[in-house]
Order: C-alpha cells, then sequence, then structure tokens
C-alpha cells in the first residue's frame, strides 16, 4: 500500500517506517525540517516537508502522496520542541502536541476526504491516564480520565477529540502506553539517575508501558489489516509505581529511588505526578492481541528495561 506517515521522523516514527517499507508498502513520511529528508530517505520512505498545523500544507502533501492509508504520530513533545518534560506544567510542555492532536488531526481528516482514503490510523495515550474509578486495569470500553482542574486537562481534552473525530470517521486510534526504547529511555531515566523522580505515597498507582519497536510493529498490524475502533497498545504487565520505579532505578545503575508522602510532592512535583503515582490506572492490551493479532517481543517492562539499560 501507498502509506503516508504524518511525523515520520519523532521517536516512533523512526521505528515505524523501516518496518512499513520492509514489508513491501511505499512510504511517504513527513518532517517540519528540510534538514531531516535525509533521515526520511535513509528510512526508506520519499520524505516531504509539511507543517501539520496548516491546512492548505496538509493537504498539499497528503493529495501529492495518493496514499491509501495515512497514519497520524505528529506531536511535538521532544526537547527541541518543548524543552525538557514537565508534569508540573504540563499545559506548557504539551500545548504543542495538544495542537496538533486537535487542528493537525482535523486537518488530516480533512485531507483525507479529499483524497478519498478511509483508512486512517491516529496515536492515543494509555499509560497512567484511564479512569480514576473501580479497577487498576482499564480496556477500551473505559474512558479516560479526564483530568479537570489540573495541567493534564487541555491534554486529556486533545486525547478525547482524536478518539472522537477519528471514531465519526471511521478510522482507528492506537492509544500507546508509556514509551520507551531507542530515542525514549535516556529522557526517562535522567532524572531517575538524579534522584528526582521518588515514588510517591503508596505508590499504587498502575502504568501501563510499550516499547517502540512493539508499537511500531501493532502500528504495522493496523494498516495491513485496515483495522477500526480503539486498541490499548501495551505491555502485559501494567504495573504500580512502587514496583516499575525502583526497578528502572536498579536496571539503570542507579540508586533506589526516594520515597516522599503526597504533601512533600505536591508543590514540588504537581498535581499531575502525585496523581499518576497513587491514583494512576493502567490498561489492558486483551483487544489487540486479539483482534489484531498482536504480540509483544517485551511482555513486560521488566525484560525491556533490562535490555535498554544493560
Amino acid at each position: 500500500m501507498r502509506v503516508f506517515v504524518a511525523g515520520g521522523t519523532g521517536v516512533l516514527g523512526r521505528r515505524l517506517v523501516p518496518r512499513l517499507v520492509a514489508r513491501g508498502h511505499q512510504v511517504t513520511a513527513t518532517t517540519t525540517s528540510v534538514a531531516k529528508l535525509d533521515l526520511l530517505r535513509r528510512l526508506g520512505a520519499d520524505g516531504i516537508v509539511m507543517d501539520g498545523l496548516d491546512a492548505m500544507s496538509v493537504g498539499e502533501a497528503v493529495a501529492k502522496a495518493r496514499p491509501d492509508v495515512i497514519v497520524h504520530q505528529m506531536t511535538a513533545i521532544s526537547v527541541a520542541h518543548a524543552g525538557k518534560p514537565d508534569m508540573k506544567h504540563m499545559d506548557r510542555w504539551f500545548a504543542g502536541t495538544n495542537r496538533l492532536r486537535t487542528a493537525g488531526t482535523d486537518h488530516l481528516l480533512a485531507a483525507a476526504e479529499a483524497t478519498g482514503v478511509t483508512n486512517f490510523i491516529a496515536q492515543g495515550y494509555a499509560a497512567w491516564n484511564g479512569l480514576r474509578e473501580g479497577g487498576w486495569v482499564k480496556t477500551e470500553q473505559d474512558g479516560l480520565d479526564p483530568m479537570t482542574g489540573t495541567p493534564a486537562e487541555p491534554g486529556m481534552a486533545a486525547l478525547g477529540h482524536v478518539e472522537d473525530a477519528v471514531g465519526k470517521a471511521g478510522g482507528t486510534v492506537l492509544r500507546y502506553g508509556w514509551f520507551y526504547g531507542p530515542g525514549a529511555t535516556e529522557d526517562l531515566v535522567e532524572p531517575v539517575r538524579k534522584r528526582q523522580f521518588p515514588v510517591v505515597g503508596s505508590g499504587a498507582g498502575h502504568c501501563s508501558w510499550v516499547h517502540l519497536d512493539d508499537a511500531a510493529s501493532a502500528t504495522v498490524l493496523a494498516v495491513e489489516q485496515q483495522a477500526h475502533g480503539v486498541f490499548n497498545i501495551v505491555d502485559d504487565e501494567p504495573a504500580p509505581a512502587a514496583e516499575w520505579l525502583p526497578y528502572l532505578a536498579a536496571s539503570a545503575g542507579a540508586k533506589r529511588p526516594m520515597r516522599v508522602p503526597a504533601w512533600v510532592a505536591r508543590p514540588l512535583a504537581g498535581d499531575v505526578a502525585v496523581t499518576m503515582m497513587i491514583e494512576g490506572r493502567g490498561f489492558s492490551n486483551a483487544k489487540a492481541k486479539r483482534e489484531l493479532g498482536w504480540q509483544p517481543s517485551y511482555p513486560s517492562w521488566r525484560r525491556g528495561f533490562a535490555k535498554e539499560l544493560a
């Protein structure tokens, strides 16, 4: 198929594009930088510069590529675009990504409609942001936490927009877990090594992880099967922070994370980080396994962390 990957030079795009090419697909991938066109060529794609927030730029790029499927992987959370990760001010950290998940999604859907593309896949998120009621592990039928009144609220609203708009268009949303792997692990590990990432309170809040290569393999399956609906793309082991964080530190050769009470952490780290640590909900991958036939090569973050940080 002719596959249009919007956001081909992101951490997932760089793992996804070569897999699609290896499967025999003709890939057109976008970047916002002329300097990254060579990278896309090396990955096997036809590169094109596109501004995901400009409807005309998006429309022209899609029309030129004439794709059979559009894959929306546009974000702006790299250090180059958004600075260092900052959960305390998540509204500022995710401002660019939120625009790409609202206006950018709308522009891509409009371009898909204009060119007759019915196979549309978009990036969602399912790590710790399940609805904070009931059990610790959520399915696709469970809603995402709106995080009302916190700096994460705009981001959760943007994710809701993706699921609503893409769902109405008959497309697919892949709710990826917390990424780790090449290009994603170091930003996570740096604060752990500096002992700036403590276990807060009980550490009972759950999180779901996914290795970038597993996220890419699931995306290829969704492309080839022309899947529809919402899928949680996470590993087999949603786990509480009190388990995964010390294991991550040990894998990285760092000292054991400190444990601090919520009242100490809140003014320093913010409401979102405290909520994630204490009340976060993880996700089940049963639907993706059942309907896509997906099997993660890293079924547990334990194996993945140990390999990536060896």
